[in-house]
């Protein structure tokens, strides 16, 4: 009797966010004994992670929508070339033969269209929360989910963006915190003071929704009130921004930090990063969920985040971390400067960060609740 499969749609073979947690559910099939198959545009590291756990990769190209087309016109653009690469989705889906399609993003809209033509129930799972957009973009990036039986939220704030657009979209989605592993091995102890000079720790794509720009603003109003600092930035830019990351660097020239911060670029091994950090500080001005947040707290590390959309969900505000009006770089720089000078404090709620990351952000909670959703009966 053939094994019962799943066909798992990520739109990158990157290491970030909405990577990470197709990993996640790679695994929470694998070890419950299902057939994957992943399909991605390209090869990459998500390939190889997913291969070491028993997964089959599938390289198959297919449009992705980018930042870059969220605009009636670029929406129109992806779901042409949707069209044009559809045939070759639905024949990977049938001769699959999953019993669910699942779409990680809403980046990928073919997926779902291909599920829906092949005859197989589809499950998205949304990482993106796209706060001030027009009536018609909403409706492109939220309408192929209208064709899946169920839809994920990554984080309440994402389920109310859903929600809004629509009560069909509503009734259908259900919120599963991401699963967020902890370091792979023991890190070391926060230390008894902060450093001299103080290490900052900036994770994330770099891109003004992250406010990398930010953390350079913040890192510079430190340095002239006194206090000496660095500032670590790991992450990339997507491809075809790289103009936001040359501008960062003449940022840094001009202000003349250019001893002081680091440009580390990606790495899938962020914990000797969150090691050598004093404060993490996650300034985005867009943001779903809040990994980079949780990653931090799970490494004991005190945590700086902007008051977006989901890091109010993964950080509580003056007891795991603290919290500041988003795009506000001296708010930033008055939080690390408050935590130097309260640093029993500052220990304390890193302390606390990571007992509450375990309790609500675990890896196996999340891979019970995705196995159960992604296995469950066989409604079309």
């Amino acid at each position: 009797m053939r094994k019962r499969a799943v066909l798992v749609a990520n739109p990158s073979t990157d290491l970030y966010g909405a990577d990470k947690m197709a990993i996640e559910t790679v695994a929470a099939l694998c070890e419950r004994g299902i057939e994957v198959v992943v399909t991605v545009p390209a090869d990459g590291p998500l390939s190889d992670r997913v291969r070491e756990l028993g997964a089959r990769v599938v390289v198959l190209p297919v449009p992705v929508l980018r930042r870059g087309y969220l605009s009636a016109g670029g929406i129109l653009r992806i779901l042409r070339e949707s069209a044009v690469a559809l045939p070759a989705c639905v024949r990977l889906v049938r001769k699959v033969k999953p019993s669910v399609v699942y779409v990680n993003t809403v980046t990928i809209p073919i997926w779902v269209l291909a599920g829906r033509v092949a005859g197989r129930p589809v499950i998205g799972h949304v990482h993106e929360l796209e706060a001030g957009v027009g009536r018609l973009v909403r409706l492109g990036l939220t309408g192929p989910l209208w064709a899946a039986r169920k839809v994920i939220a990554n984080s309440a704030a994402t389920k109310d963006f859903l929600s809004a657009g629509s009560r069909r979209l509503a009734r259908r989605t259900v919120l599963i915190y991401n699963g967020v592993p902890g370091p792979p091995r023991p890190l070391k102890d926060l230390p008894a003071s902060p450093s001299t000079p103080l290490g900052l720790l900036y994770v994330g794509r770099l891109s003004e929704r992250k406010g990398t720009d930010v953390a350079i603003d913040a890192l510079s109003l430190l340095v002239e009130r006194g206090i000496p600092a660095t500032l670590e930035l790991v992450g990339s830019v997507f491809p075809g921004n790289e103009a936001f990351e040359a501008a960062l660097r003449d940022r840094v020239r001009d202000r003349g930090l250019s001893d002081a911060v680091t440009f580390a670029g990606f790495t899938d091994d962020v914990w000797g990063a969150y090691e050598r950090a004093d404060i993490v500080v996650v300034p985005s001005r867009l943001e779903p969920f809040g990994l980079v947040a949780v990653e931090a707290q799970l490494a004991v590390r005190p945590v700086v985040s902007s008051d977006a959309q989901g890091l109010v969900e993964a950080v509580a505000a003056g007891e795991t971390g603290l919290v500041v009006p988003a795009g506000d770089p001296a708010a930033l720089a008055d939080a690390v400067t408050g935590l130097v000078k309260d640093w029993p404090r500052a220990r304390e709620m890193a302390q606390q960060g990571q007992e509450r990351a375990v309790r609500l952000f675990s890896p196996d909670g999340y891979r019970a609740a995705i196995a159960e959703l992604l296995t469950e009966g066989p409604q079309r």
